[in-house]
């Protein structure tokens, strides 16, 4: 499933992609925290590093991997994942739960979205 076009708007940090009738809208801190590397997925299940601190994160570059896929530079350094065309479709399908899913790990493991920030819990002393 290729897209039938493809537009990156560098003031808003979106990337458009057009299905056929369909239109996905996919903003930069989402695509790199979904992204496909290694580094972020892991070798295998349960493997996977939560993302975080990249709320203003940014695109620099976008290069063509062949006739299937798109290889995402980020303004954090980080370049190794090459997003197919199906796995961006899949990203855009499903944005809404795996955003909410990605928010509530966030929440879980005590991180926030935002860089060189620390979310601090307050224990009741009387809990």
């Amino acid at each position: 499933m290729t897209p039938s076009k493809i537009r990156f708007h560098k003031n808003s940090q979106r990337l458009e992609l057009h299905y056929g009738a369909e239109v996905l809208l996919l903003e930069a801190e989402f695509l790199r925290v979904h992204s496909p590397s290694a580094e972020v997925k892991g070798h295998g299940p349960g493997q996977e590093v939560l993302q975080y601190g990249k709320k203003n994160v940014a695109i620099t570059a976008l290069e063509r991997a062949g006739n299937y896929a798109l290889k995402l530079v980020f303004d954090d350094g980080h370049s190794t994942g090459i997003y197919t065309w199906e796995y961006l479709h899949h990203l855009g399908v499903n944005k809404e739960q795996l955003w909410e899913s990605y928010l509530q790990a966030l929440h879980k493991a005590g991180k926030s979205r935002e860089a060189n920030t620390s979310v601090v819990r307050l224990i009741d002393p009387q809990a």
